[in-house]
């Protein structure tokens, strides 16, 4: 059996390994507690569960239904987004929610609720979920859907994998008239001006999100560059292929990003953009997947991996909120590489732990060098439950039971749908379980 990691660089430890098809068959036959694992691009420790067992979805890999007419999928869990882009696009149907990977489950989309470049159009992946098969430790097996175990289906949707073994869920994509995007790209020198620019976007674009230079300082604090964007209408180049992805050449033994290396990339991103904001056509993939376009580049980042932080602060508070934390990161001599600021919108979620809260969202990772990143996340953390914010749990691998409960007061009410065979290394952490 493979060795399951997060994308973070956590390792399963003490873990039963088990496909799919056996654990289906014979629950009560393997380890407890149990949790789904799917293509392992959780940053932290949710796709984790040290001493228990971890199910091998991906194996539950086929597209069982596509009306091509009214736009409805449904597929086993373990199918890729990368497998639903390349049957749909061409038909004229899209994700209507999608990260910034094409190389997630579709049930591990559903079970950490996962948002967009739309969320202000569109929401969360929740909202799209008609129905999904559920397993649980017991071998029942229920179909959930919101006028069909209800509470279990919305317990389900940002449930953490927590909930049971999901089997194959049915999503309604949207129809799109262009396989690409017609993008603007604008400059802009801090955060008033995104600000300002995003609140624009957002009333005319599905798309919206800023890159931060998260080394630039002083006059220039909060820098970056806006994305916005449209599906493009008509007129399309012809579809190239999906390109397999480059590999990352090496396993380094320290991390290659640093201030030095992220100065120079920082310069460069900036350089290569263009300086007009002229709309251009451009092919979908590089919009919304810039770094699938190379496997493994969680490489970079060095042996002990990275810890990747995102927050969400209500508008009122959000201004402030994002200049404390760019410059308590520049203050602790932190390098980010995927600095990420956008608005969230405030259509609501049906789960019960979805991420997401009207405001704006930030997103930074950095190299793991121990106490001292660990030390800058428990201030990023603290500057955003001060300002009545919460942090992702699936982006995390170290926020404390104090933090997890000021993010999801109502955490409680979720945990009594939890199965009583599942558990999860994150879940133990956070809740002191």
């Amino acid at each position: 059996m493979p060795e399951c990691r997060s994308w973070g660089g956590l390792v399963a430890r003490n873990t039963e390994i088990v496909a799919a098809e056996p654990w289906i068959a014979a629950p009560s036959q393997h380890r407890t507690p149990a949790l789904a694992y799917g293509n392992g691009r959780s940053y932290g420790d949710s796709c984790l569960n040290d001493g228990g067992a971890l199910i091998l979805g991906r194996s539950l890999d086929r597209i069982l239904a596509f009306d091509r007419v009214s736009g409805l999928l449904t597929c086993e869990a373990g199918v890729l987004l990368d497998d639903v882009l390349k049957l749909t696009v061409q038909a004229g149907w899209f994700p209507p929610v999608t990260p910034g990977t094409a190389f997630v489950t579709i049930a591990g989309a559903l079970a950490n609720d996962v948002h967009g470049k739309n969320h202000h159009r569109a929401g969360t992946f929740g909202r799209h979920v008609r129905a999904f098969e559920l397993i649980r430790s017991d071998g029942s097996r229920l179909t959930c859907a919101p006028d069909l175990n209800g509470e279990l289906f919305a317990a389900t949707i940002g449930g953490f994998g927590l909930t049971g073994l999901i089997t194959q869920v049915t999503l309604q994509l949207m129809p799109v008239t262009s396989v690409e995007m017609q993008q603007e790209v604008l400059h802009f020198d801090g955060l008033d001006r995104f600000f300002a620019i995003a609140a624009e976007s957002d009333a005319s674009h599905n798309y919206t999100v800023a890159w931060i230079d998260s080394l630039a300082s002083g006059a220039q604090l909060g820098r970056g560059v806006f994305f916005r964007a449209n599906h493009a209408t008509g007129g399309d180049a012809p579809l190239a292929r999906s390109k397999r992805p480059l590999p990352f050449p090496i396993r380094p033994p320290i991390p290659l990003i640093n201030g030095l290396t992220l100065r120079a990339f920082n310069a460069l991103y900036r350089a290569v953009q263009p300086s007009s904001p002229e709309p251009r056509r451009i092919p979908y993939r590089p919009f919304f997947y810039p770094l699938d376009r190379v496997a493994n580049w969680n490489r970079a980042y060095g042996p002990k991996g990275l810890r990747q932080f995102q927050c969400a602060v209500p508008m009122a508070h959000a201004r402030k909120a994002v200049e404390a934390m760019l410059r308590r990161t520049l203050a602790a001599g932190e390098a980010s590489f995927l600095t990420v600021l956008k608005l969230f919108g405030d259509l609501p979620s049906p789960g019960l732990m979805s991420f997401p809260i009207a405001g704006a969202t930030l997103t930074l990772d950095f190299p793991n060098r121990g106490a001292r990143t660990e030390a800058l996340l428990a201030e990023l953390d603290r500057i955003t439950i001060e300002a009545g914010g919460r942090v992702n749990p699936y982006k995390d691998a170290r926020m404390s039971p104090a933090t997890f409960e000021a993010s999801f007061p109502d955490w409680r009410d979720f945990a009594r749908h939890i199965d009583p065979g599942f558990s999860s290394s994150f879940w133990r952490r956070v809740t002191a379980g």
